[in-house]
């Protein structure tokens, strides 16, 4: 093990364009549906859903929060709606699967989407049953990252020491309240829209564009 990793006892991942590329485009198919939602609810063409769905999403963190805070939502039917999506797309991560057992310690997802979700999500990746639970928008109480309220949540939940824990995302701005809290930081730059949004050298410890060869690079050869 990498002793610059020695200390933690909490390896924290997000899920989406994280534990898989942002490449795959899986995100763009919930965006679709997203953008499909906002349609049927205000009954209106697709430039002004899609004017509405981004100005939730930069203005609340998701467009989930701002639904709900402006237009009263129900986030259970929204959240099961927009994640009827194939998986297609997501291809079984052998090498992952090999590695995050071998991490010392506990492994967590957190994650802005719901468990239920999440969960086709790593069964499909093939690193389900490698996670000892997942922290979702349910249990955030629907304030997503980069709220700090969700962070404390997940640390109360879990008995998480933020000063022996580490969050690995793939947008910048959901790494700052991790670094305020104290926790490790690794940013995985793989090119999510917004990724780099709000970079700052002194929120971003290390920065990778692969978690399947920084963990190789990490823990090193199989003993």
């Amino acid at each position: 093990m990498d002793p610059r990793f020695a200390h933690i006892r909490d390896w924290i991942f997000d899920l989406d364009n994280c534990l898989y590329p942002a490449s795959t485009g899986l995100f763009a198919l919930i965006d679709q549906r997203m953008g499909a939602y906002i349609q049927r609810l205000l009954d209106c063409d697709p430039v002004e859903a899609r004017r509405v769905q981004k100005a939730h999403f930069h203005r609340h963190g998701t467009t989930l929060a701002g639904l709900m805070t402006e237009h009263k939502i129900d986030p259970h039917e929204f959240l099961q709606d927009v994640h009827d999506i194939p998986l297609d797309r997501v291809q079984c991560d052998e090498r992952l699967g090999r590695l995050l057992p071998r991490l010392p310690g506990r492994r967590f997802i957190f994650t802005n989407g719901d468990a239920p979700y999440a969960r086709r999500v790593l069964e499909k990746i093939g690193v389900h049953d490698h996670f000892e639970d997942l922290h979702d928008i349910h249990t955030s109480s629907y304030r997503p990252k980069p709220d700090p309220h969700c962070y404390q949540l997940l640390c109360e939940r879990f008995g998480t020491d933020p000063k022996h824990a580490l969050l690995a995302d793939d947008m910048v701005q959901n790494l700052a309240p991790a670094k305020a809290l104290g926790m490790t930081t690794v940013w995985v730059d793989n090119g999510s829209e917004r990724g780099n949004h709000g970079y700052d050298e002194g929120v971003v410890d290390h920065r990778i564009e692969d978690v399947g060869e920084w963990l190789e690079s990490i823990l090193g050869e199989d003993e």
